[in-house]
């Protein structure tokens, strides 16, 4: 008999192994390769593996495309890939497939990758067999044609020049989980995303804005286009960049950022490695005050029970009111700092071994509006859009600017060129004036704009 949650969080009811086989297929693991992992385990054990886990994702998504203002092609999508993760005398090794496979081959495979390794400790969770509600409904392709068809119409009622496109996606992720140590967890997932961007040629002057949504079931049409129709009113003019140290806006989907070096400095394997600023500062004042940083797994566009090594995941406080709190790590790295595993194993790819890693980080927003923390500026630049990557775990960066704008006497007098942005992160959110209450999700990260101080513009 298995175990199934009805509700995350609450009671349990037992399933026969028939409605387990049944679940599975709806999950998408229903074809012939069903028992699969459980041929790859016993294979492995008979070959002489000491432990091993099979490690199984399957995508399905029907991505809509418009180009040009029309429609431009339906698309489908599915990928199926099966990791193995065995120790053969005490060394690991790690193997992936997509597709159709070959038990034996994959499990020879992955012994052979085990021969190049050191013997390093076995980290297997114990576990039992658990399936979790599928999260999401999916949604009608003819559905998605026809927000993207009515957006791009709005935003070309208000300006017939700009051409528009647009990428929606319904997509539908399954996850499973099983191991020599009597673990068996599933879930299903299915999120829906949007992109829409206007491109504004005027004469020699080319001016594209872009925005995004994720989430569940439906879209909010109106808020993702009074987001695009609010950048373009405010670029109907080029105006100077301000320059020096003046305070800077990021919005919600430049803030994120500043959240990736953040993130990295909260990872329990930068304090092993001692790169990370906050190694040691546990219990202390890392940020201003105003900063609190959480992780919520059942929160948002994404849902994770558990981490890609069988630890139920968990809402967590890394940062609250600016002291630093909490440290996330995976089985090693837990074990190594002698805390225990913060259920933040995760894979970068499928062919990677599990390592910490945040999922739905949440920054507590502020209680102001965006126009709000505009007006209380009397001179200032805001970050709407950026070129070039993040700043690193170092926390230093120089970015241009691709969408910015420039505010004067608490009004947006027009869009900012050839503006870059520099400073450090730390430095930033030491100085945090004020969090906004837009916050959005950029990925699997939840963030209000806000305004900082302490970083260097340079304009012309």
């Amino acid at each position: 008999m298995y175990l199934i949650p009805e509700d995350k969080g609450e009671s349990l009811k037992f399933l026969s192994l028939d409605s387990i086989h049944k679940r599975t297929k709806r999950m998408g693991f229903g074809s012939s390769q069903e028992q699969l992992p459980e041929q790859l385990l016993d294979i492995a054990v008979r070959s002489g593996a000491e432990a091993a886990e099979v490690f199984q994702s399957r995508s399905h998504s029907r991505p809509v495309f418009f180009e040009a203002n029309r429609l431009k092609r339906l698309e489908s999508s599915e990928i199926e890939g099966t990791a193995l993760r065995l120790w053969h005398q005490g060394r690991p090794g790690l193997a992936v497939a997509y597709g159709a496979i070959e038990p034996q081959v994959l499990v020879d495979r992955a012994i052979a990758l085990s021969q190049l390794n050191q013997p390093e400790t076995i980290e297997l969770t114990p576990g039992s067999h658990l399936f979790y509600p599928d999260i999401g409904q999916a949604v009608p392709v003819g559905q998605m044609v026809q927000w993207g068809q009515e957006a791009i119409e709005r935003v070309r009622q208000a300006y017939p020049d700009v051409i528009c496109e647009a990428e929606l996606e319904c997509d539908l992720e399954t996850t499973r989980l099983i191991n020599s140590s009597g673990v068996d967890y599933g879930y299903g997932d299915t999120t829906l995303s949007c992109y829409l961007a206007a491109e504004w040629i005027r004469g020699d002057d080319f001016l594209s804005v872009g925005d995004g949504q994720i989430c569940r079931d439906r879209l909010d049409l109106d808020q993702l286009i009074k987001q695009i129709l609010q950048r373009l009113d405010w670029a109907k003019r080029n105006v100077t960049a301000p320059t020096g140290r003046v305070p800077v806006l990021f919005t919600a989907k430049a803030a994120d950022m500043l959240w990736g070096t953040v993130q990295a400095a909260l990872s329990g394997k930068r304090v092993l490695e001692r790169s990370s600023p906050w190694s040691d500062r546990l219990g202390e004042q890392v940020t201003s005050p105003a900063l609190t940083l959480t992780q919520h797994p059942e929160k948002g566009p994404f849902s994770c029970p558990f981490d890609d090594e069988g630890i139920a995941t968990q809402p967590l406080t890394f940062i609250e009111d600016g002291i630093l709190r909490l440290f996330y790590t995976d089985r090693t790295t837990g074990r190594a700092l002698g805390e225990g595993s913060t259920g933040n194993g995760f894979r970068p790819g499928l062919g990677s071994y599990p390592t910490p890693s945040l999922f739905n980080t949440l920054i507590k927003p502020g209680k102001k509006s965006l126009s709000a923390l505009i007006e209380s500026l009397d001179q200032g630049l805001i970050v709407d859009q950026i070129l070039g990557g993040g700043a690193g775990i170092s926390g230093e960066f120089s970015v241009n600017v691709e969408l910015g704008y420039c505010i004067r006497q608490g009004a947006v007098l027009g869009r900012v060129k050839d503006t870059m942005v520099a400073g450090n992160v730390y430095t930033a959110l030491n100085n945090l004036i004020a969090l906004g209450e837009d916050g959005d999700w950029n990925g699997a990260c939840y963030t209000p704009s806000l305004i900082v101080e302490g970083l260097s513009t340079t304009g012309r």
